[in-house]
């Protein structure tokens, strides 16, 4: 876990670093002139990607992490992608190489002594591009854009020189090619010299300079400037040419596409043996490279593992180390969450680190600084792992004076007072003041109005935080009563600083236009510790509407109860999930709350979507036993693309059992409750 923090703090930092990528993937995508560099924007992803991981209920359909560049610009025609040109996962070390091959094992089923040959081939730092040809004709070349659709740019790709307007006679008759434009260093310093000869800017680096030139609406500007292509992938084809992805390169190569060179690596140490040599020999290299992609070599593998969100399972890029650097911890300071999880943050002596000034880092929390060993007054060295605050890599112990401080663990809420415990099994220490701490009562509310919940314009950070502190809001429901009581105040959000007439006309509408919402961004906005929107959403499906979840959720305070089975049951809900739905709903003061929430607003029934091509749609499935032409975590994935609910317990709402070899209670359970049991090959002959 890259941040031990809470599910609330998690939120938070998620939407801060969502926003600001957001940012960066338009400027990039739509505009060619990044306002951050690869490095901070590669940090930005790990450190949202790593929060996902930890709460994968903050993961979302419009997150940067599910998201493939970003919306094309409006300078070019649309292109719809036949086959979605998706992104990649990123590992950064050994550690996370191994972790991506002993998920390739898991997923397939793959024996120890099984070899998993991948293709080793650099991750060119360029602009991603879609060649399609038709009958051998080049037809089509497009942007990546938001990896659903891109840009048209077929003329200004006509000029690269080393790009081929017809394929052979044994090419496929529908041949789509993925691949990078570039700029080589060579051309990239003879462009900028004119640049600068003829009085204009010159360009940041190589990447923005191919694609500045291929997105020119002049196409005369794009043939004045050398560019390069490499291939490196397929997209929509008529019929299939290869067994594996080295099968594909050799093809491509004898088709006339240039390729970059490649290793074939089936081994870890293979693997590392390749990325220091790559590594090294990347200053001599005649174009940018940032790190190297690894792709399982076999595609029947390839198709069984698939895909997630915006990146394939069977690829990952390993990215060349962050930047570190080495400064003083001045101070050990905490920070309060909306969960009232209390994590330590080194204020540090400002260093620049990648090109940007730090002085803060995360100590994730109190045993993590106690693994290290970091004291007040210790040097270490700091890696960026996100936009603003960094981390603590490791203490640098040959500098200590013997003046350093340990840190001790606070007893007291610094926000409250309040006495700050950690429950058994809970890295976090927290405040166990709840609402009426200061710091968590305003971010709860900071929550309640945000993008994935409420979403009120109007209510940002700065309002919420006055309107708490001047006592207009003190909890969501008095969100619904605020236009209310304006009328009747002697002093109306009108005539304050900063608003007017139609400021104030504008907050209202836009509190009123939500006081109708879905019932799973209604759960989500409550802010119960460890349930995000995917969580949200599996509740609401699950019960349907927010009177049988708070019936059931009370009812299931008897472990021993069919409730409490009902809820552990639903997919992503254990124990330690159950235990804070329960806790919430055991609060006075939250029923309380929820209970004015209901008296203003509308919480709409969920409605599960359904696929009218599944035939397994909306059905609540259990798997059990050992699978054998599938593993578990292969047979779900399947399960849920069909729009099917997997569930790790049978009860009477469960439509099938798929038992496989050795099933034991699962298989005994359904067949006491008469429900469907079917075998391994009668599920696959059902969802065909």
């Amino acid at each position: 876990m890259l941040f031990d923090m809470n599910l609330e703090d998690a939120k938070a930092r998620h939407k801060l670093l969502s926003d600001k990528m957001y940012a960066a993937d338009t400027a990039y995508y739509q505009h060619d002139k990044p306002i951050i560099s690869d490095a901070k924007y590669d940090a930005l992803r790990v450190e949202l990607e790593t929060i996902e991981a930890d709460y994968p209920e903050l993961t979302h359909e419009n997150s940067p992490t599910q998201k493939i560049g970003a919306a094309p610009s409006t300078g070019f025609s649309k292109v719809k992608h036949a086959v979605a040109m998706l992104s990649l996962s990123n590992v950064f070390d050994e550690g996370e190489v191994q972790g991506f091959l002993d998920k390739i094992r898991r997923f397939l089923g793959l024996d120890e002594s099984e070899l998993i040959e991948l293709v080793a081939e650099p991750k060119i730092d360029g602009l991603s591009c879609s060649l399609r040809y038709e009958h051998g004709k080049l037809v089509m070349a497009a942007t990546r854009g938001d990896g659903g659709q891109g840009e048209d740019i077929t003329e200004n790709v006509r000029t690269i020189s080393c790009i081929p307007q017809s394929l052979p006679n044994d090419a496929p008759d529908i041949l789509e090619i993925r691949g990078e434009i570039y700029m080589s260093h060579n051309a990239f310093k003879a462009l900028n010299e004119r640049q600068l000869s003829e009085g204009k800017e010159p360009f940041a680096n190589p990447r923005n300079a191919a694609a500045g030139s291929v997105r020119q609406l002049d196409v005369n500007v794009t043939k004045s400037r050398e560019l390069g292509f490499f291939g490196y992938a397929l997209g929509e084809v008529s019929e299939k040419f290869a067994n594996t992805q080295e099968d594909i390169r050799v093809k491509l190569a004898q088709w006339g596409i240039p390729e970059t060179p490649y290793k074939l690596c089936d081994s870890l140490d293979n693997i590392m043996i390749n990325y220091d040599a790559v590594l090294q020999s990347r200053p001599d290299l005649d174009y940018d490279i940032d790190g190297i992609v690894y792709k399982i070599n076999r595609l029947d593998w390839q198709e069984r593992l698939g895909f997630i969100a915006r990146s394939p399972r069977w690829a990952t890029a390993h990215k060349f180390p962050a930047e570190q650097a080495v400064t003083r911890i001045n101070a050990i300071d905490i920070q309060v969450g909306r969960t009232g999880a209390l994590t330590p943050v080194a204020r540090l002596e400002a260093i620049t680190v990648g090109g940007v000034v730090v002085s803060n880092a995360t100590l994730h929390n109190e045993d993590e600084i106690a693994r290290k060993d970091i004291r007040i007054g210790d040097y270490v060295v700091v890696q960026r792992a996100g936009d603003v605050i960094p981390q603590v890599v490791k203490v640098i112990e040959e500098k200590r004076t013997g003046a350093e401080q340990e840190f001790k663990p606070l007893s007291l809420c610094p926000e409250c007072g309040a006495h700050a415990e950690r429950m058994e099994g809970d890295a976090i220490r927290r405040c166990s003041g709840g609402m009426t701490c200061p710091k968590q009562a305003v971010e709860r509310l900071k929550h309640f109005v945000s993008r994935l919940a409420f979403d009120i314009d109007g209510l940002g950070d700065k309002i919420i935080q006055a309107f708490w502190e001047e006592g207009l809001i003190k909890n969501p429901a008095d969100i619904f009563t605020l236009e209310d009581r304006n009328k009747d105040s002697l002093t109306p959000l009108r005539a304050r600083a900063g608003w007017g007439d139609l400021s104030e006309k504008n907050l209202f509408k836009s509190i009123n236009d939500k006081r109708s919402i879905e019932l799973n961004r209604f759960i989500y906005a409550l802010g119960i510790r460890q349930i995000g929107e995917v969580t949200a959403k599996r509740l609401a499906a699950s019960y349907g509407t927010i009177d049988a979840l708070s019936d059931a959720i009370i009812k299931a305070q008897d472990s021993e109860s069919q409730s409490y089975e009902d809820l552990i049951a639903i997919e992503d809900v254990g124990g330690i999930v159950a235990r804070d739905l329960i806790a919430f709903f055991a609060e006075e003061h939250n029923i309380t709350v929820l209970n004015a929430l209901k008296g203003h607003l509308d919480i709409l029934h969920y409605k599960a979507p359904k696929s009218s091509n599944s035939p397994v749609s909306g059905k609540i499935v259990v798997f059990t036993g050992t699978l054998t032409q599938m593993t578990r975590a292969e047979g779900k994935a399947k399960a849920e693309s069909l729009g099917a609910k997997v569930s790790g317990s049978v009860s009477k709402k469960t439509d099938y059992v798929i038992a496989g070899t050795d099933a034991g209670s699962k298989l005994k359970k359904a067949q006491e409750l008469g429900v469907t049991v079917l075998s391994e090959q009668e599920w696959l002959d059902l969802i065909g």
